[in-house]
């Protein structure tokens, strides 16, 4: 297992309940409701890749080489720093080319699910 993914997960979502708390009760008065719109989806995939390092650090006791769990986990963490990072700074500060990096993230997220997938796939015949 991965304890500090298990941590780092923890904090992420730790971090995800405080922004959507800050989002709902802060921000509601001083955004517009699609630039609200747009910090709550940095939100919910922050906690869902939250939850997902959280899932790959107990995956890391099952499927034998970890190394490409590492790798997933780094991913997931760049993604929630690009794709919620640029979708909260975005909405915070203005700035709307952000939102050209955004899909920077995106593409980590689909590739760690894709690696711990395969990571899944390639460890069934030895369990």
């Amino acid at each position: 297992m991965f304890p500090r993914y298990v941590a780092f997960g923890a904090l992420y979502a730790l971090a995800g309940v405080a922004l959507g708390a800050f989002g709902a009760h802060g921000l509601e008065a001083h955004v517009e409701p699609d630039r609200l719109e747009i910090f709550e989806t940095g939100v919910r995939y922050q906690m869902y890749h939250a939850i997902g390092l959280i899932l790959l650090a107990f995956a890391a006791s099952k499927l034998g080489d970890r190394r490409p769990l590492r790798l997933a986990g780094r991913l997931m963490q760049a993604g929630i720093w690009i794709f919620s990072g640029s979708l909260y700074v975005l909405v915070l500060s203005g700035v709307t080319w952000l939102g050209a990096i955004t899909p920077i993230g995106g593409v980590c997220f689909i590739a760690a699910w894709g690696i711990a997938a395969w990571s899944a796939w390639r460890a069934r015949g030895e369990g």
